[in-house]
């Protein structure tokens, strides 16, 4: 399958959902969420845009289940557009003021004008949703809005707990998956599902697809805490030390903080000065933490790929599933 054709499509439709905004007396109002986009301003281009995993994996779903993916573009479009409308919110939340190498919308244009591009893009997607409907029942684009919008519940319940528990030193592992199975897999999870909804597959198989991108997103987010502290910087593209200098409550920090050891005794004084980072980081190894996060992972990964096993996405599209898979769960550390 050609995976170019399929980035330029989802590129096209995004830009024609986003161009409801493109009139006179809001133009401007326009420039701010195509800069968030990636497609204007100082830096855009193919990495201020992002991957655009989640759309691919919804069209790439639709596809392995044999009907056409351009049929479902609208809601391809949709799930990128709820990913970063949750991006702006995070980023004024967070505070940040960097994201894909870029100043952050707030820090442009200022957290009011921020918040409203969130909410633009959030209203922006439902109405790619209801798009749907020139090709499909109505019934269908009504069960595609439910799996779309039960998963932008659970992403604020994720960002709830995220910014609940900053600083604090009662989360616990049970918390943890909580959090990432809200941030993280229920967005993948809603792709998945909802691409073999599209795609018309039986509830069994769309319940595995739905199975398949929730475990690939709690995967990714596991190894991803272990390349926030042990990975590569030269792969990564970003500093190890940043993740344990913020204080992250990340999978090995958890894990770490459990066995109540060198670590722990470490992580209650306060910051980590960046002198003491490395040490910090082999003080969790010697815990068990580094070998208890690529277990987990390695398991979640399992699951993943068993899930997708069972949802038997067709022909070149399911190829490329499980290419994509493999890409995602097999990162370089």
């Amino acid at each position: 399958m050609n995976l170019d054709l399929l980035y330029i499509a989802i590129e096209d439709e995004l830009r024609k959902q986003v161009r409801r905004l493109a009139e006179p007396i809001t133009q401007s109002f326009h420039d701010m969420l195509t800069y968030h986009m990636g497609w204007t301003g100082e830096g855009a281009g193919v990495e201020a845009q992002g991957k655009r995993i989640r759309p691919l994996l919804l069209l790439l779903s639709t596809a392995g289940c044999g009907e056409s993916w351009l049929r479902a573009l609208p809601a391809a479009a949709a799930v990128e557009l709820i990913h970063n409308f949750s991006l702006v919110h995070d980023d004024i939340q967070d505070g940040s003021e960097k994201r894909r190498g870029r100043s952050t919308v707030w820090a442009v244009w200022g957290i009011p004008n921020a918040i409203n591009v969130g909410d633009a893009l959030f209203v922006l997607a439902n109405q790619a949703v209801l798009d749907l409907a020139k090709s499909y029942p109505a019934e269908v684009v009504v069960q595609t809005s439910t799996i779309i919008t039960n998963a932008c519940l659970d992403l604020t319940r994720g960002q709830f707990m995220d910014m609940n528990y900053a600083g604090r030193g009662d989360i616990d592992l049970e918390v943890y998956w909580a959090l990432i199975r809200g941030k993280t897999g229920a967005l993948l999870a809603a792709c998945t599902h909802g691409g073999a909804l599209l795609g018309g597959a039986q509830e069994d198989r769309r319940e595995a697809f739905r199975s398949f991108g929730e475990h690939l997103g709690l995967a990714f987010q596991a190894q991803d805490d272990i390349l926030g502290i042990w990975g590569n910087e030269n792969v990564t593209g970003k500093s190890v030390a940043n993740d344990l200098l913020d204080r992250k409550l990340s999978l090995p920090v958890l894990y770490g903080l459990s066995k109540k050891g060198k670590f722990a005794e470490l992580w209650q004084k306060g910051p980590i000065p960046p002198a003491e980072i490395g040490r910090a980081a082999e003080l969790l190894a010697e815990d068990g933490a580094h070998e208890y996060a690529k277990q987990q992972a390695g398991e979640l990964t399992r699951r993943a790929l068993h899930a997708l096993e069972a949802a038997r996405p067709d022909g070149e599209a399911g190829q490329a599933m499980f290419q994509l898979a493999n890409r995602l769960l097999k990162r370089e550390q």
